[in-house]
């Protein structure tokens, strides 16, 4: 998987076939997904793009101020790597990006920087100043900039939307196994360890303090842990 970190950094890529998404968390849901995304590629002789944004937008307009990640930019990063994505385009995204017109978004961003054979999306995403663009727009617009588009249906964006929902409080109740399953792997914390108390070694099992890597990531209920 080849990540570009800028725009100017993507190549010219043969059909490529993209969707955009957060995808925090890379859980079962989005892996069904990426799945759909890679498939599709290969029919079309072509490669898979997810295209994703940093910060989180809630973070950026400020719709959800609490919200907390299951995952790091590089925990998403790695996770994603063992999806078989051939791209990973990760947008830094801002006040001033999220107020472009959305006939622009589809031109200007989408087209000119990705030139997409077919673009895979939920339903109801939403695009754009005052998020006035969505899949309607997609479609009005696909003949003039020769694309395709396939659209994520209702059921499975609302499972998506229950699988994060489920995650985050299940981790937040400490039923970590039952957060693992919907995760489809093991939830990990990403950061340095720091020197705390040294109370562990006092009661013969040493522990660690991580100071973690993202301010925003999800931690656990309250408790002890085997890692």
């Amino acid at each position: 998987m080849k990540v570009y970190k800028g725009l100017d950094e993507i190549p010219s890529i043969k059909n490529a076939v993209i969707t955009v998404g957060t995808f925090d968390g890379v859980h079962i849901g989005h892996q069904k997904i990426l799945k759909r995304l890679n498939q599709s590629a290969e029919e079309v002789n072509g490669e898979s793009v997810l295209i994703t944004f940093d910060p989180h937008p809630r973070l950026v307009v400020q719709t959800e101020p609490n919200i907390r990640l299951l995952s790091s930019l590089n925990e998403k990063i790695r996770l994603l790597r063992a999806t078989g994505l051939n791209h990973l385009s990760i947008v830094r995204f801002s006040r001033e990006f999220s107020n472009q017109e959305a006939s622009n978004y589809i031109s200007d961003f989408l087209v000119k920087h990705y030139q997409p054979k077919k673009i895979i999306i939920g339903y109801n995403h939403k695009f754009g100043k005052d998020r006035s663009g969505d899949i309607k727009l997609l479609h009005e617009l696909k003949a003039s900039y020769n694309y395709e588009v396939e659209e994520i249906q209702k059921q499975e964006i609302e499972a998506l939307d229950i699988s994060s929902t489920k995650v985050r409080n299940n981790l937040k109740d400490g039923n970590i196994e039952q957060a693992n399953k919907l995760l489809g792997y093991a939830y990990g914390l990403e950061g340095l360890v720091i020197k705390g108390d040294q109370l562990g070694r006092t009661i013969g099992y040493p522990t660690a303090n991580i100071e973690l890597a993202d301010r925003f990531k999800l931690i656990p209920k309250d408790g002890i842990y085997a890692v």
